[in-house]
């Protein structure tokens, strides 16, 4: 249970505003800010005012609490992002996985119905990140052979999966580094 304030002590809090204000603006620069800060620190001080000491510097111990609230508010604010209009936290969601299981799922089946040399060409490229040069010495081809199964596979799993643009395929990386033609190195 909180004790009641006496008068005294509530004129003491009273009479202590100007200055927690002019301590909290040299703090942190910001007068509405400043303002937050000094009443954070007042509503502080009255729910634990059965901690606080009859006869002891009451001043000081608001000064404590308020530079107290101000470090920690200043180390959460480091964490924080700041994100006004939700811009940033829009971008932070996630799609659920089913979607990225059943895509990779699609994307095998279509991948089995591509030529042998198309499929490989892909695979190197899109999944594994190989470039043309690698991917050609892997295949014993010239660069513009497999420059040219890959096009061709994209475009036929595209087809195959009826997709036109990669938005509408899904968020998963690796089916979309296949199927990404701007993926090519």
């Amino acid at each position: 249970m909180i004790a009641s304030p006496s008068a005294e002590f509530r004129d003491a809090l009273l009479a202590s505003i100007p200055n927690m204000r002019a301590f909290a603006i040299s703090l942190c620069g910001n007068h509405a800010r400043a303002d937050d800060l000094v009443q954070d620190v007042l509503v502080k001080a009255w729910s634990n005012i059965d901690k606080f000491q009859e006869g002891t510097n009451l001043k000081a111990w608001l000064f404590t609490i308020l530079r107290n609230t101000y470090l920690s508010d200043r180390r959460k604010r480091k964490r924080e992002v700041e994100d006004a209009n939700g811009v940033y936290s829009d971008r932070l969601s996630t799609p659920p996985e089913q979607y990225g299981h059943l895509d990779m799922k699609d994307l095998k089946v279509a991948l089995l119905k591509l030529s042998t040399d198309q499929r490989e060409a892909l695979v190197l490229i899109g999944a594994e990140g190989f470039s043309y040069e690698e991917a050609a010495d892997i295949c014993g081809c010239a660069v513009g052979t497999i420059k040219s199964r890959v096009n061709r596979a994209r475009n036929r799993l595209a087809e195959l999966m009826h997709v036109e643009t990669m938005a509408e395929f899904g968020p998963e990386p690796l089916t979309g580094a296949v199927l990404n033609q701007s993926a090519s190195h």
